[in-house]
């Protein structure tokens, strides 16, 4: 007997699309992480966060809003920071409009590892993610991901190219 309220088990190419989607979003941090280490000593999410405060206006960002476009908890964020202040990359300082808050600032020390990791990494990206595919898959791969997004992210926190907003 089945009802409405019966599971819509995913077909074939659901579940096939599903698995890789899982393995890539399991291994390609992996991936990226390894090279980034070996390269230039960051974590791939010390250089997300590295990355965020370089296109933020006067390299500075909240520190709630960078947890919002890093995807990390506010512990998780602090500790990665602490880290990178230690290296002398970021420092953090009392938000000046809200006393309660902080601002984390990228220095030019910090400028100067990200944009030597930089090449390194765009080069992993576009080996391992981009040059498999062909122009019209990348495309589709962008818009079947930007509609996932608006499951998954509704508020619209994650990371947009800031080119996408000029005309």
């Amino acid at each position: 007997m089945s009802g409405k309220d019966d599971p819509r088990w995913l077909d074939r190419t659901e579940m096939t699309a599903w698995l890789r989607l899982i393995a890539v979003a399991e291994r390609l941090p992996g991936v990226l992480d390894s090279q980034l280490r070996r390269e230039s000593g960051l974590t791939h999410y010390e250089y997300q966060v590295l990355a965020m405060l370089s296109d933020a206006p006067e390299r500075t960002l909240r520190m709630t809003y960078l947890g919002l476009q890093t995807n990390a908890t506010l512990p998780r964020l602090s500790h990665v920071v602490r880290r990178l202040e230690e290296r002398g990359f970021v420092v953090r300082a009392v938000a000046p409009e809200d006393k309660r808050a902080s601002n984390a600032t990228l220095t030019d020390a910090g400028w100067d590892a990200l944009a030597a990791a930089a090449p390194g990494h765009v080069a992993s990206v576009r080996a391992t993610v981009f040059d498999p595919l062909t122009r019209t898959q990348v495309e589709a791969l962008s818009d079947a991901l930007a509609a996932i997004l608006t499951t998954v992210d509704p508020a619209g926190d994650a990371p947009q190219d800031p080119r996408a907003s000029i005309s």
